[in-house]
């Protein structure tokens, strides 16, 4: 979600498998919705809240759409834009800060792959 003055102005989630859109990822569909909202590509006085660290993708698109803060609960250490590839602090044009929420690192990683695994079955047998 997109959060402008304490108001989310965004919010929605993955669609990649139920669309079979690779960049159907949440952090991009919300930044085109809080785009539309505010009828400016500039973002920069907004939040971004995810629960799994954003990939280089998306880290690309929120420093070109000058999100000020980006908030996840999740390191993704495989992939991550943030942590392992330092995309949101490694341009010329904008700074985006990024935080870890939650503390408990293994217990939310194991929750969101549990979750993600369960909604990937019920997908497959629909």
């Amino acid at each position: 979600m997109i959060v402008r003055d304490g108001e989310i102005i965004a919010s929605t989630y993955n669609t990649r498998e139920s669309d079979q859109i690779a960049t159907h990822h949440a952090e991009i569909k919300a930044i085109e919705r809080a785009c539309k909202k505010l009828n400016s590509w500039r973002l920069d006085d907004c939040d971004l809240y995810v629960t799994l660290e954003p990939c280089p993708m998306c880290a690309g698109a929120i420093v070109n759409a000058r999100i000020k803060n980006v908030y996840f609960a999740v390191k993704d250490s495989d992939s991550g834009g943030i942590t392992r590839f330092n995309i949101l602090n490694n341009t010329l044009n904008h700074t985006t800060e990024a935080k870890q929420l939650i503390e408990f690192e293994e217990v939310n990683k194991n929750l969101i792959q549990k979750f993600f695994k369960n909604k990937r079955k019920i997908q497959k047998n629909k």
